[in-house]
């Protein structure tokens, strides 16, 4: 320990290390339940390049792990310390060092919050898309280690389609640069994409040039009722079918409604079995709305309204955002799923969890980004109840595999860390899981990083 701090304090000023139990306590583990967590040796807050790569440097020589955070809003334990690790966080490298409207790139470092950016593009007329329900504390790092989504990628996609060059410091210390500045590229393998959704096993992000859009029209939001989550899914493949393109379709179902209406005093609907959020930023957002109402309205809603205004829809907008905090006021602790199908069996995948929260007597509310089949299933349970927990971990895995069993994947946006660590072996294969690791052995052959995270 004393040799770690030693050589360390070489090549770093004294306020980026910080060693008080206590401090470091908070540094220890993300947002996710049933995630394991050790005792950091010591937090490192870098400020610039060359302090992250003397990090990496020492750790390497003296064989001590590297667990890479952001700002700990992940829900997979992917930025959870092992005992005596570097944590080493980027929330202090946070400038954003250029914004190009005539190349439409902002180029940041990695803790950067994903709502700081967004504000500062949108002074240039630009808009950058990704927006993850955290997106008011997530930092850009964060996003791009798990390869966020949010509510807008229905229309826009996510992170990985944002990020077009990185500059990464590898395990043993040297800087690596991928990708490029420009609007296309195939020079070489395409690392950049290798890197994001990696969760910091590969190498450490310092770095990011994301790519920009113009900034779209002010968005306008409907609000659907529907009798059942199955209406309200058949609504939404009747949209996605006749080739409408929302910026957004979120849905939150019965239980999900009355948390938010408990914690906010929102004022929706306590009587929908689920509730339909759609959006427009065309040029004519109102006629794209009125059409989507009459497939709402054909599928079985039983209220269609459209926002007035900007302010109408914000508010809107605001209640889903709120979601997954005010399902975690339900009971004492939640497990959030992350479980994403095709559009078409998205129904399936709702019912099916009714089956699951019913099987195991739990509450289990559901929000989701339709649009894209995300479905975030979130077990409500009492974490000082051993059974009720037990039945709480049992629930979730067993929502994970109807997910596969729908022809989905195990996580959407929210990545695998160590709480699918087994599922991804399942969902991948063998073969897969082979490639993967031998992967990992090229970029980290000693095993520094992050380890024991992803497989």
């Amino acid at each position: 320990m004393n040799g770690l701090l030693e050589q360390l304090r070489a090549g770093l000023p004294a306020e980026a290390l910080t060693t008080d139990p206590d401090v470091i306590a908070s540094y220890a583990h993300d947002m996710a339940s049933f995630c394991d967590a050790g005792t950091p040796a010591v937090v490192v807050l870098p400020r610039t390049v060359e302090q992250v790569q003397h990090v990496m440097r020492t750790a390497t020589a003296l064989r001590v792990p590297v667990v890479p955070q952001g700002a700990r809003t992940g829900l997979s334990g992917a930025a959870n310390a092992c005992d005596d690790c570097i944590v080493l966080s980027l929330v202090k490298m946070d400038r954003i060092l250029e914004i190009s409207p005539v190349d439409r790139i902002a180029v940041v470092e990695p803790g950067v919050i994903n709502a700081v950016l967004s504000r500062a593009v949108n002074e240039h007329g630009l808009y950058y898309p990704p927006d993850p329900s955290s997106w008011e504390m997530c930092t850009i790092g964060g996003n791009i280690g798990t390869a966020s989504g949010g509510l807008c990628c229905v229309k826009y996609g996510v992170t990985a389609e944002y990020v077009l060059g990185l500059e990464v410091v590898l395990a043993d210390g040297r800087l690596l640069t991928t990708g490029r500045r420009t609007a296309k590229g195939v020079a070489g393998y395409d690392l950049t994409r290798l890197f994001v959704g990696s969760e910091g096993s590969l190498g450490i992000v310092v770095k990011a040039v994301l790519a920009l859009k113009p900034r779209p029209p002010q968005q306008l939001v409907l609000a659907a009722e529907f009798p059942s989550a199955a209406t309200a899914c058949e609504a939404i493949c009747r949209i996605m079918e006749r080739g409408h393109t929302p910026s957004l379709l979120e849905l939150m179902d019965r239980t999900t409604v009355h948390a938010v209406n408990r914690m906010a005093n929102m004022g929706l609907p306590d009587t929908t079995e689920a509730l339909l959020l759609a959006a427009f930023d065309t040029p004519d957002p109102s006629a794209d709305l009125a059409a989507v109402a009459e497939l709402c309205t054909t599928a079985g809603a039983t209220e269609v309204v459209p926002a007035e205004d900007a302010a109408e829809s914000e508010m809107l907008l605001q209640a889903r955002r709120m979601s997954l905090t005010a399902l975690e006021t339900v009971k004492s602790a939640t497990m959030i799923d992350d479980v994403c199908v095709p559009r078409s069996k998205l129904g399936a995948m709702l019912e099916g969890t009714v089956a699951v929260a019913e099987k195991y007597d739990l509450t289990i509310g559901v929000c989701a980004h339709a649009g894209d089949g995300n479905t975030h299933p979130v077990v409500c349970f009492d974490h000082t109840d051993a059974d009720e927990s037990r039945r709480a971990r049992e629930s979730f895995d067993e929502i994970m595999a109807l997910g596969l069993e729908l022809g989905g994947t195990i996580t959407g946006e929210h990545g695998v860390g160590v709480l699918k660590k087994e599922w991804l072996a399942r969902e991948l294969g063998e073969v897969s899981v082979e490639l993967h690791r031998g992967i990992k052995q090229a970029f980290d052959p000693l095993g520094l990083l992050n380890p024991g995270k992803v497989f």
